[in-house]
């Protein structure tokens, strides 16, 4: 990677060890690099946590090797990759749809290799931990300027589980991406979305929202404090997704959101 010293970073599902173990890995092979754990805290296989995670964060850092593991496919034939992107960036990772919504913010998928070459895994692998043996190696081999073509065959990536919204006139059904630490419900839909099924929204518009167990009221608002604490609304989150949340509190808890899976909305009447 161009720079006096390579930029690595680590993304994971590991929790704080497992995580430094990968980031000693990168260290002894590239000694140089400097390694940042962008966070060792991704929900236990929340593949899709895990790649809004990427797709918010990697515009902000420098251009490197990005590394994402949330792999609850380790061990089976799912193929571990590299994905270099128009930006520069070269993202390694599990081939299950976490890598390719930073890759499409990051100037999109120029080429993808699998991880194939016994040359640039650690000498024995094993069946579990393949972010020690197979993607830390891969990612720090990378940053010392070996090419993803010698990593092994070109491949193309597969894209993340994600159903679309569903937009119909007054009504808006979208998927549940992650619950995030305070609470919030992440929805796989934008403003757009909002727009395209009620037309424009002015703050304090009320809103109803249904789900596989419940329902609740709440508004539409520009920020937080727009309510007071304890009361839920609907927001537009710094990554430019739908989100229900509670001021000063937990929507999955307050309203019993937690394990919904997707929302409809409809005007409050």
């Amino acid at each position: 990677m161009p720079g006096s010293r390579p930029f690595v970073s680590l993304a994971t599902d590991f929790g704080a060890a497992y995580t430094s173990i990968c980031a000693g890995v990168v260290y002894t092979i590239a000694p140089a690099a400097n390694v940042l754990v962008l966070s060792d805290e991704i929900t236990p296989f929340g593949v899709r946590e895990g790649a809004m995670l990427l797709r918010q964060a990697l515009p902000y850092l420098p251009p490197g090797v990005h590394t994402g593991i949330v792999d609850p496919g380790v061990g089976t034939p799912r193929r571990p990759v590299a994905i270099e992107t128009g930006r520069g960036d070269v993202l390694v990772g599990p081939d299950n749809g976490l890598l390719l919504p930073a890759a499409e913010r990051l100037g999109g998928v120029v080429r993808a290799h699998a991880l194939e070459n016994p040359a640039y895994r650690l000498p024995e692998v094993s069946a579990s931990f393949h972010g020690r043996d197979v993607f830390s190696p891969a990612a720090a081999h990378i940053a010392t300027g070996v090419d993803v073509a010698d990593l092994g065959a070109r491949v193309d990536p597969l894209p993340l589980d994600l159903p679309p919204p569903a937009i119909a006139d007054g009504e808006l059904t979208a998927p549940v991406l992650y619950t995030d630490r305070f609470g919030s419900l992440i929805l796989g839909a934008e403003p757009s979305d909002l727009a395209a099924a009620f037309g424009d929204l002015p703050p304090g518009t009320p809103l109803r929202v249904s789900w596989e167990t419940g329902t609740a009221r709440l508004t539409f608002e520009e920020t937080f404090g727009s309510v007071a604490p304890g009361e839920p609304l609907m927001w537009t989150d710094s990554s430019g997704w739908l989100g229900l949340a509670v001021n000063q509190g937990s929507a999955a808890g307050a309203l019993g959101l937690g394990g919904a899976e997707a929302v409809t909305v409809r005007l409050a009447h």
